[in-house]
C-alpha cells in the first residue's frame, strides 16, 4: 500500500509539472497559421528595407500586391518562406510565387490577423516562377 501511495504521488507531482509545462507559454506571444494565412502581402520601397526591422502596422504608403496562400517550413519546423497569390483578378491569371523568409516581416493588420511586408515589387515576384499546386503534392 505505501509503494501505490508513493506511486501515485509521484505520479501527480510529474503529471502537473508536464501541465504546467505545457500551459506556461504567453499565449499574448502565440501566433496561430490560421491567423496570417489569407492575409495581405505588401510592398514597400526597398530603400526603406532593413531586415532587422519589425513593424506594428501597416503603413499607408505600401502597396497591396497579394495574398498569403500558405507559409513553407523546412523539416525541421523552421519558416523558410511563404507562397503568395499575386497578380490576376478573380484568380485568372495569377501566380503562386515562393517568398524566401529574408524577403519578408510579419505585420499586423488588425487585432488577430497578419500580413507579410517585402521589398519586392508586384513586377518583381510576376517574374518569379509559378508554383502550381502540382508542385507541392
Amino acid at each position: 500500500m505505501k509503494n501505490f501511495l508513493m506511486t501515485a504521488a509521484i505520479s501527480l507531482v510529474a503529471s502537473t509539472a508536464a501541465y504546467a509545462d505545457n500551459h506556461a507559454m504567453d499565449r499574448g506571444d502565440m501566433i496561430r497559421t490560421r491567423d496570417i494565412t489569407g492575409g495581405q502581402v505588401y510592398a514597400m520601397t526597398a530603400d526603406n528595407w532593413d531586415m532587422d526591422m519589425t513593424y506594428d502596422s501597416v503603413d499607408e504608403n505600401w502597396d497591396e500586391i497579394g495574398e498569403i496562400e500558405d507559409l513553407v517550413l523546412n523539416r525541421n519546423g523552421q519558416l523558410t518562406g511563404i507562397i503568395a497569390e499575386v497578380g490576376g483578378f478573380l484568380d485568372i491569371g495569377d501566380k503562386h510565387v515562393f517568398i524566401a523568409v529574408d524577403d519578408v516581416r510579419l505585420v499586423p493588420t488588425d487585432d488577430k490577423s497578419y500580413g507579410f511586408v517585402s521589398p519586392l515589387s508586384k513586377d518583381q515576384l510576376m517574374e518569379k516562377e509559378n508554383l502550381d499546386e502540382g508542385f507541392w503534392d
